[in-house]
């Protein structure tokens, strides 16, 4: 801890908490994509840019219900739903592990990650003209992920975390390839005090010449925090400068942490 500067962000506003309706059939996909557009059309975007030019993070309270925390924490048991399966420790990460989902994603997720990306783009392309980075993004994910793909990235990145007594997350960063979009966005699905004590989300900023600052970012079961995945901007005296930023989670102490990751551009 030492010198660290830690600084509490605020919490950004989102609606109410509304369970998305379970649909099946052949169009549950579809419905799934509509029902989450509507849901994240309704946070209070203004709020969230502004928390993210701040400190690099900013919740967004209740994005995901209890019942739906708790259906995508149960499958992570159901290896048909996923690519690739991580041991933390064995790669030297951490300790945990996490798998990633493989395409077609289910409905919730893949709604999740086409709704939030154009929410998310003005911000994105305004920290890379601050940053004197010629890349721009484009409106709409499918036409990013169309860029990802050309390139060669063509592997699905959402994610599903899970955490045991003992467990944490090195501080890192998520980049996978040559296209990165520089925002992502964690979901927690379990709940602090009642599933898990300790294993809180951590950011760290590397500001140059100066001491690294710390952000730790309480949330609550169905919160989200979006959160800078390698660099931003900040406004210095003489201008905009680039700062580094990495996460992780800190060392659980009891119980099981389930989380939902969403990463906007594929994997090579």
């Amino acid at each position: 801890m030492g010198n660290s500067q830690m600084q509490q962000p605020k919490m950004a506003v989102a609606g109410p908490r509304r369970p998305f309706p379970q649909p099946s059939g052949a169009d549950a996909a579809r419905r799934h994509e509509t029902d989450v557009a509507t849901r994240v059309d309704g946070i209070g975007w203004a709020a969230v840019a502004r928390e993210l030019d701040d400190y690099g993070c900013a919740a967004i309270p209740g994005l995901l219900s209890a019942v739906e925390c708790d259906a995508l924490a149960a499958g992570y048991g159901n290896d048909a739903l996923y690519r690739s399966r991580i041991e933390m420790r064995r790669h030297g990460f951490g300790q945990g592990e996490y798998k990633y989902f493989r395409y077609p994603l289910p409905g919730l997720v893949a709604g999740l990650r086409t709704a939030l990306y154009p929410h998310l783009v003005p911000v994105a392309n305004r920290w890379n003209a601050a940053m004197g980075i010629d890349v721009r993004y484009p409106a709409a994910h499918r036409d990013f992920i169309a860029r990802c793909h050309d390139a060669g990235q063509s592997r699905p990145t959402p994610l599903l975390l899970r955490y045991g007594p003992g467990d944490y997350n090195c501080l890192h960063q998520d980049l996978y390839g040559e296209h990165v979009f520089p925002l992502q966005v964690a979901i927690l699905l379990s709940e602090p005090g009642r599933d898990f004590t300790g294993g809180e989300f951590v950011l760290t900023e590397q500001r140059p010449r100066m001491q690294s600052r710390a952000e730790v970012v309480a949330l609550r079961q169905g919160d989200a925090v979006v959160f800078a995945v390698s660099q931003r901007p900040v406004q210095g005296s003489r201008g905009s400068y680039r700062v580094n930023l990495r996460h992780g989670v800190s060392r659980l102490h009891a119980g099981q942490r389930y989380t939902l990751g969403i990463i906007f551009h594929d994997a090579a």
